[in-house]
């Protein structure tokens, strides 16, 4: 039965007024499969660090959608054709490009599943969306992998400047109170066009592009790769990764049925089904709080102890810095704990662990941003740049962490 459309229009503490352009729209918003994303926090466990960034994936998509929508509008404003049923898929792409996300979205690429990233999650969504909504999602489909002809519609939806990252930068800065992340994502939008089915940037823009690339930067080392959000995260692997060796070796432990699906199966690319998806959809940041909270009563030290790290924020200690940490420090923080607790190696490597992190805020090689003149030549914004950052923007920076138990006196 079709559901009456009576909300056209949502309030967004970024952009105001969201207006909702059609029925299908409406109807994938309603969706069971999207809602899920009020449930699935946008930046993990980052309010950890910042108490303010409790957003979700739901906010992030209707922002896309908003954003989209101004795209069209500018784009055919400049004699881009864009048919009625292109836009209509465009903003349905937008709207459903995050909905494979898990649980704290990226952490759980690593633990839940394994092999499977959370864009081809999405597209099993959409395909299964599709089926159920007669085909009315088929062109969409195409924009999202890609296959269709106008292949500037793809990238305002995945590209190194489209409208996902023209949201999220904007937003999580907002939500964090980080002011280097707020990009004027108006001002950019208005200065796109197309040449030869390509997006560009008019040269007024560069400096907006700039702007946002060193934005971009900056909310990486700032915001997604803070060390106390990073630890948090590692801790949250660690929390799933016990709680199935435990489950294998036949231990019995309360969580919800979707949570314990994922537990006792391994899911990989080639067995996710549709039995799987199903299950997927019901999993959510609230099953695995409420699984920390009561694993934290378990009697194996490890589980009980990581779950309590996470809920009372008493995280490891963490130190970042440019030069891998030596195996013989390794090897002391894992002695160390080993005697403090009474400790397996295995255990102690639960405590103990160092790791890298990149941050790369332009891709030189891959989908260019490219710049269109006066004169109508097109070039790519790190040569055209004055700036000499943006050469190094393109230089992938590597760091590398290490997290151990801190000492109790």
């Amino acid at each position: 039965m079709a559901s009456q459309n009576k909300l056209k229009i949502l309030n967004d503490p970024i952009y105001g007024f969201i207006t909702i352009p059609s029925q299908l729209i409406f109807n994938l918003i309603e969706h069971s499969y999207f809602q899920r994303l009020r449930r699935i926090s946008q930046m993990g466990l980052s309010y950890l660090v910042y108490p303010g960034a409790h957003h979700t994936r739901f906010h992030h998509a209707l922002g896309c959608v908003h954003l989209m929508q101004k795209a069209i509008s500018i784009l055919r404003h400049k004699g881009v054709e864009i048919s009625e049923a292109e836009a209509e898929a465009l903003q349905i792409t937008i709207l459903l490009h995050d909905i494979g996300h898990g649980p704290f979205s990226h952490a759980m690429e690593h633990s839940i599943v394994e092999g499977i990233d959370h864009e081809s999650i999405s597209l099993l969504f959409m395909e299964e969306i599709n089926a159920e909504f007669n085909q009315s999602l088929t062109l969409a489909l195409q924009i999202f992998k890609g296959t269709y002809e106008k292949k500037f519609l793809n990238q305002l939806v995945s590209s190194q400047l489209d409208m996902d990252r023209l949201d999220y930068l904007k937003r999580d800065s907002f939500y964090t109170g980080v002011a280097e992340g707020n990009i004027n994502s108006e001002r950019l939008i208005t200065m796109l066009n197309v040449v030869n089915n390509q997006l560009v940037v008019e040269e007024k823009g560069i400096y907006s592009v700039e702007k946002f690339l060193v934005a971009r930067r900056l909310m990486y080392w700032q915001v997604y790769l803070h060390k106390t959000s990073l630890v948090a995260e590692q801790l949250l692997i660690r929390v799933l990764k016990r709680a199935k060796e435990l489950i294998e070796e036949g231990e019995k432990l309360n969580a919800s049925t979707a949570l314990i699906y994922f537990l006792n199966n391994k899911v990989t690319r080639d067995k996710f089904s549709a039995k799987t998806l199903e299950v997927f959809a019901r999993l959510d940041d609230y099953d695995i709080v409420m699984a920390m909270k009561e694993w934290q009563q378990s009697n194996d030290f490890v589980l009980s102890n990581l779950c309590k790290m996470i809920i009372n924020r008493e995280l490891l200690k963490v130190k970042i810095k440019k030069k891998k940490p030596s195996t013989e420090k390794l090897q002391k923080h894992l002695s160390q704990t080993k005697s403090q607790y009474g400790l397996s190696e295995k255990e102690a490597a639960y405590f103990v662990f160092s790791g890298e992190i990149a941050n790369l805020a332009y891709k030189r090689e891959k989908d260019n941003i490219n710049i269109l003149h006066k004169n109508g030549k097109i070039s790519d914004v790190a040569k055209v740049s004055d700036q000499l950052n943006l050469k190094a923007l393109s230089k992938t920076v590597v760091k590398y962490y290490i997290c151990y138990p801190k000492v109790k006196h």
